[in-house]
């Protein structure tokens, strides 16, 4: 044996089960393709947002919540509907439920115990289908971390480091798994190739020139090594018909290492796969005016009051609209035959409801300027310096004084053109009409004043109700919006503990699963629709049980 445990994948989930196996006193070789600069994977990119039930940022603003509550959001959005003895969702209905009382419980004391701190208020992500038995948060739950992704991440990182100084564990970067060695049905070690040594900087595709080539041997192996994300042709090869075709033209939400090979690998060693066909993709992407990784983009977050038009200009129904319902949405938009679909607002929402994921996008919170959050985004005047850049650089951004000069930038990116200023006019007018009255039959200006009613919201998120059209709003600004590949929902199936089934539904020796690779828990966690902030939260709840069942049966 080289080592107790091998742990494939440097992210979020390979960290944390690296913390708990070195912490029980374990030795461990940490496993990745990819050079020192990566670690903690994509979980370092992203706004750093985890599922709370029952916070204290929540109670200070008055918002009750509970584990029940949860649990139903939960459950309405995941329909899970692949149930019985060796189904599909079996395991992955026990991790949703534990998940829960976990968020409800021991997630917050044992990252408040890692130094992780949150913003004074939740913000409320995805807020469903305007059904109470539906899909979505009934409440705000999404909690940002100061530091974001890279605050997530840099506990496990630092614990990763200093074993590592300690000899508890050994990384083993530019190490590419190739195979899952089985010995008498028991995983037993990896074997794969030595990569040539790259010193690209984070993210930065890396080279893939073999030089050699590598066998370790173990007790256990965690496999941690994400989704598909980066990888379209599976993305397109397992799109669910439910979403209708497949996109011809995407951007990419995640580094070109997100690139699935070891689900394959896992299912040649015997390893069972479910819900391929469940992913989570957003609608809301721009192309990267600064891009790190190929077809790099970025989700826009915004709060609820952009107009949402399809390519041919025609206003998205209830209840598509900013915020809502992230599938729903993808599934509308795939049946209008084009690609790409539109943003109208004005400078005044820019302002105050465009954020952007990701830790490079907010600088601030990301550096944890707690004085520099209130100035820019509180109290200061225009937009945050990311989304102004974006608006000032981004191919996708197009900005006028008039709704005839504005439709005609917008029409400049497409190959032809495909909307008509007056079609537009016309629905932004019906809309601006409903904003003087206090009460209105508009759904998406009572989602604008529903928001507004929670304090979270009106002080930094959702800008006071105005007429779009209005030039004291201005000026006028329209976002060309792609398809964003993101999350595999999908996965390994694992048990509670962690330790993925065979085909027979029996756990394989040796062998445990975590994070994305295993659909964040039990092949599926999250059923057909995530609650968002739960997928940091699943890499750490489903690592953590991989290395404390592993260190506890070695």
């Amino acid at each position: 044996m080289d080592v107790d445990v091998i742990v494939v994948g440097a992210g979020l989930a390979g960290l944390a089960a690296a913390h708990e196996l070195t912490a029980a006193g374990k030795s461990v070789a940490l496993v990745d393709q990819e050079n020192p600069a990566n670690l903690g994977g994509q979980a370092w990119w992203s706004f750093g947002g985890l599922f709370f039930v029952g916070s204290p940022e929540q109670k200070r603003a008055r918002i009750t919540d509970s584990v029940e509550l949860a649990w139903r959001d939960w459950s309405n959005s995941a329909g899970f509907d692949r149930l019985g003895a060796g189904a599909e969702d079996e395991w992955a209905v026990k991790w949703a439920r534990a998940y829960v009382e976990f968020a409800a419980g021991e997630k917050r004391s044992w990252l408040s115990g890692m130094g992780l701190r949150w913003l004074p208020f939740a913000g409320w992500a995805e807020r469903g289908d305007l059904r109470a038995d539906g899909h979505g948060n009934s409440v705000p739950r999404f909690h940002v971390t100061w530091g974001t992704g890279t605050g997530v991440v840099a506990p496990f990182a630092a614990a990763a480091l200093e074993a590592a100084r300690t000899g508890r564990l050994r990384f083993h970067h530019r190490h590419r798994v190739d195979e899952l060695i089985v010995e008498a049905g028991t995983v037993t070690g990896v074997r794969g190739v030595l990569l040539a040594a790259d010193d690209s900087a984070r993210g930065v595709s890396s080279n893939r020139e073999v030089v050699g080539d590598f066998e370790l041997r173990a007790q256990a192996v965690i496999v941690t090594t994400g989704g598909i994300g980066a990888n379209h042709d599976l993305v397109r090869e397992y799109w669910p018909e439910r979403l209708g075709t497949p996109p011809a033209s995407m951007i990419t939400g995640v580094p070109a290492y997100v690139d699935g090979r070891m689900l394959g690998i896992a299912e040649t060693a015997g390893v069972r796969l479910v819900n391929r066909d469940r992913m989570w993709h957003y609608v809301e992407g721009v192309r990267n005016w600064n891009p790190i990784w190929p077809g790099h983009g970025i989700r826009i977050l915004s709060a609820p009051s952009p107009m949402w038009f399809d390519a041919l200009g025609r206003r998205l129904p209830a209840p598509y609209f900013p915020s809502y319902d992230t599938l729903g949405t993808l599934k509308y938009l795939r049946s209008t035959g084009h690609d790409h679909s539109w943003f109208v607002l004005s400078q005044k929402i820019i302002e105050k409801e465009f954020a952007l994921s990701g830790s490079e996008q907010n600088p601030d919170v990301t550096a944890g300027d707690r004085r520099g959050f209130l100035k820019e985004r509180i109290l200061g005047k225009g937009a945050p310096a990311p989304v102004e850049a974006f608006k000032k650089h981004g191919a996708d951004f197009v900005v006028a004084d008039t709704l005839d000069e504005l439709v005609a930038g917008m029409n400049e990116l497409t190959e032809q053109p495909l909307l008509d200023a007056g079609m537009l006019r016309t629905q932004i007018e019906a809309r601006d009409s409903q904003i003087a009255n206090k009460v209105t039959k508009d759904a998406q200006v009572q989602g604008i004043h529903n928001s507004r009613r929670y304090l979270g919201d009106r002080i930094g998120r959702t800008a006071a109700p105005h007429r779009i059209l209005d030039p004291a709003a201005g000026p006028l600004i329209g976002v060309k919006l792609h398809i964003l590949t993101r999350k595999t929902l999908g996965g390994i199936q694992t048990d509670l503990d962690s330790r993925a089934l065979g085909a027979d539904g029996a756990p394989i020796p040796g062998l445990y699963a975590a994070g994305e690779v295993a659909g964040f828990g039990g092949g599926g966690v999250h059923g057909y629709n995530a609650l968002e902030g739960t997928f940091l939260g699943g890499c750490l709840f489903s690592g953590r049980a991989a290395g404390r069942h592993a260190a506890a049966s070695l």
